[in-house]
């Protein structure tokens, strides 16, 4: 190969190229830095095909929130509620989680960004498979880049699952901090998993949610205070 081809294959025209082409494969790879801001991330949300969700959605759904976010949800995939806004968490389990939020003076203008693992709906609102999740894991890191929390939050096993692999499930890990690539994570109950377990008894799924979010409030706390130390 000679010399001007060699350098052709990295010149910017080459890049750009690569870079439209993300949406259309999900063996084309997204290397870290692609993006500039979330909104070119969105605009390559909604023209993706790198898997079958694609064909069936009628929005892509990519986030809501604080772009400097110091807390970072993560849930699943969108319901047909955000199929049709175009906006993750809203609905009966969007009010819950801001209410949750809102118990400890958290709120998603000015302390969260909230996204998930996939940006497209799966039908009937089953879980995203391991292809689907796989195609769009690469916007999600995207996402945390930008963002650049100092916590996440996963809501269910299935986001555990996708962003760090382990399989266990959600009531075995969740008020747990992990430490995943220089960050930390703590799994929760899913808002939807709470709507259909009401009581608020000692041990209930409610109860141990109110222990986790206090756990979150305090490390956000103490994060906060470290760095202004």
């Amino acid at each position: 190969m000679s010399n001007d081809i060699q350098l052709s294959l990295f010149n910017e025209e080459s890049n750009f190229h690569q870079k439209q082409l993300i949406p259309t494969d999900a063996k084309i790879p997204v290397p870290p830095g692609t993006y500039t801001n979330m909104s070119e991330l969105a605009q390559h949300c909604n023209q993706c095909d790198r898997c079958e969700l694609g064909k069936t959605r009628t929005h892509a759904v990519v986030g809501r929130g604080n772009l400097q976010a110091p807390i970072m949800i993560i849930g699943e995939a969108p319901g047909q509620n955000e199929d049709e806004t175009g906006l993750p968490f809203v609905g009966r389990s969007g009010q819950l989680l801001e209410n949750i939020l809102a118990s400890v003076k958290l709120s998603t203008e000015h302390d969260i960004y909230i996204c998930n693992i996939n940006k497209c709906r799966p039908p009937n609102n089953r879980v995203p498979n391991p292809n689907e999740m796989a195609a769009c894991l690469p916007y999600l890191l995207e996402q945390i880049r930008l963002v650049d929390p100092k916590i996440i939050l996963l809501t269910g096993a299935t986001a555990v699952k996708g962003i760090t692999g382990d399989k266990r499930g959600i009531t075995k890990i969740r008020g747990q901090w992990l430490e995943w690539q220089g960050r930390l994570c703590m799994p929760i109950f899913h808002p939807s998993y709470l709507l259909r377990n009401p009581s608020k008894e000692v041990g209930s799924p409610k109860w141990l949610m109110w222990q986790d979010i206090q756990a979150v409030r305090n490390k956000y706390d103490e994060i906060s205070n470290n760095s202004a130390s």
